[in-house]
């Protein structure tokens, strides 16, 4: 996230983009947000801090390179030299103490929730994952949201392997497609976005529901057992 010539980094994995980027653009980092551990999202840390002395802030329970600021839910942060002020959620799942930060519309969520998707659940169970979800979903739809990685066609693609008929799938699939096709991001989405497409997201929806229990080939009585059984279907495709 950028202001002037103040940028923070969210996630760094490699350090080398992340310098050449700011070289270019003569702009100055001033912080590091982590998410959560893993090597893709924290890997450039070190890299960054031999550059720029930057405060880094990152899940308390959770070893973090560098972090000055252990951050837990409720915590709010205010980038040095941006000034725009973050709150903290607790979104375990992907990993065990994976944390969120929102604010002023925007979400950096890392590996929990991707656009039409969410992360694998390395070290977490699908209870937390989908509290974690729930959390998430509760935020304004017209928050922005931005995830660790560009997999919204794959994950588009098995949605709609849920929801077949899905009206609002297709033309997001159409619409995110040609968007790749240019070379183009399909991020940042929208919480609301996320809430009429995401079928992780949507596992009290009817249709979601049958398609979860057709592939099981067995009821699924909450919520929980949907998601189990959808993101163990999303890991096989």
């Amino acid at each position: 996230m950028r202001h002037d010539t103040k940028a923070a980094a969210v996630d760094p994995g490699d350090a080398a983009p992340v310098i050449e980027y700011l070289e270019r653009e003569g702009i100055e980092l001033c912080a590091i947000v982590n998410t959560h551990h893993h090597g893709d999202h924290v890997g450039g840390n070190r890299g960054l801090l031999a550059r720029w002395p930057v405060p880094v802030f990152g899940p308390a329970s959770e070893q973090i390179p560098g972090r000055t600021r252990a951050l837990v839910e409720g915590d709010t942060i205010t980038l040095p030299g941006i000034g725009l002020e973050l709150s903290v959620l607790d979104i375990p799942g992907h990993t065990s103490g994976h944390i969120a930060c929102f604010g002023k519309d925007i979400a950096f969520c890392g590996d929990t929730l991707f656009a039409a998707g969410c992360g694998r659940l390395f070290e977490g169970t699908p209870a937390q994952m989908i509290a974690s979800l729930d959390k998430l979903a509760a935020l304004s739809p017209v928050t922005r949201i931005y995830c660790g990685h560009e997999y919204t066609v794959s994950n588009l693609r098995f949605a709609l392997t849920v929801e077949p008929q899905s009206a609002a799938l297709h033309a997001r699939l159409e619409r995110d497609q040609a968007k790749r096709n240019r070379g183009q991001p399909t991020l940042p989405s929208t919480i609301g976005e996320e809430r009429a497409t995401n079928p992780f997201l949507r596992t009290s929806d009817a249709a979601v529901r049958a398609a979860a229990i057709r592939h099981a080939g067995r009821d699924l009585p909450d919520r929980v057992a949907v998601f189990a059984e959808l993101r163990a279907w999303k890991n096989a495709s």
